[in-house]
């Protein structure tokens, strides 16, 4: 069985607590016995989260072999020039390793997505604006890192697409089950 979840903010992608942590875990969704995630989101990130019960399917999605893609909308401090968006698509150094490339665009329109609880910081006087960054590997806060070696921090990040698979309809904390046309499209 392969589900996806919307995992909220403030959410580990692990069903056991962390001694001590603020963070609450996959134990709150009543998803089916037997599933674990394929990979992670922090818990200050949202978005499609993949479960599943299938041994296997893990390296299927985050071997680097395989640059299997994952798209992330990002709110960024200030606007990114051309220069920093080139960055980011040839790869920056992050912790002493160079990212992959990845496919980067600002979003103009700005995304229209439920406000975060809690919001995210606000200052007047420093906008912000949100980028499309697709990527094929996945670092331990890869994309915070990245925006962050460009001079642009993440305010909020968002896991909009995994392969070509895409569900805009599912609400935070909703889970289901996968089709196998959407299946397919996961591993697209």
């Amino acid at each position: 069985m392969l589900l996806v979840l919307h995992k909220p903010y403030g959410h580990l992608s692990q069903f056991t607590p962390e001694t001590g942590s603020k963070w609450r875990t996959l134990a709150d969704f009543n998803l089916p016995s037997g599933v674990y995630p394929l990979g992670r989101l922090d818990a200050d990130s949202e978005g499609l989260l993949l479960l599943s019960d299938e041994p296997g399917l893990n390296s299927q999605l985050l071997d680097p072999v395989r640059q299997h893609p994952r798209e992330y909308w990002v709110q960024v401090e200030r606007i990114p020039d051309a220069t920093a968006l080139a960055q980011l698509a040839h790869g920056v150094v992050i912790v002493g390793y160079r990212t992959q490339p990845a496919s980067v665009r600002r979003l103009e329109p700005a995304p229209a997505l439920e406000p975060r609880d809690p919001p995210i910081r606000f200052r007047k006087n420093v906008p912000d604006t949100w980028l499309s960054l697709t990527l094929t590997e996945g670092k331990n806060r890869q994309v915070r890192r990245m925006t962050a070696a460009v001079g642009h921090p993440t305010l909020r990040l968002v896991r909009v697409a995994i392969g070509s698979f895409r569900d805009a309809n599912l609400a935070p904390g909703q889970w289901r089950e996968l089709t196998p046309t959407e299946r397919a499209q996961v591993f697209a």
